[in-house]
């Protein structure tokens, strides 16, 4: 079970449909990837990295991507997640991440 941070309950909004990546690392970390688009039509994105005691390690919400759709969005962000649950994300940390 994940314990989710503050930069998740920011992000979430149960109103938007959105794609999902879940996945156990082999050293039993987790991470989850979503993607959605806005009310005005912007890809967002939330990568969030949890310990296998479900606790938060990293967690990040890019309000836009510009010029990416879902999917690619999706496919970035699961490479970044991994990437950063491979080098030790720092402990807690929470980012909302704006790109223009």
């Amino acid at each position: 079970m994940r314990i989710r941070g503050e930069v998740f309950w920011s992000w979430a909004d149960p109103a938007l449909q959105h794609r999902s990546h879940d996945e156990t690392l082999d050293d039993g970390k987790l991470i989850d990837v979503q993607v959605r688009l806005s009310r005005t039509g912007s890809t967002q994105m939330f990568i969030g990295i949890y310990a296998p005691s479900g606790m938060a390690l990293h967690e990040e919400a890019h309000i836009s991507r510009p010029g990416e759709s879902m999917t690619r969005a999706l496919a970035w962000g699961v490479g970044l997640a991994r990437r950063l649950a491979i080098s030790g994300a720092p402990q807690a940390k929470q980012r909302i991440a704006s790109e223009a």
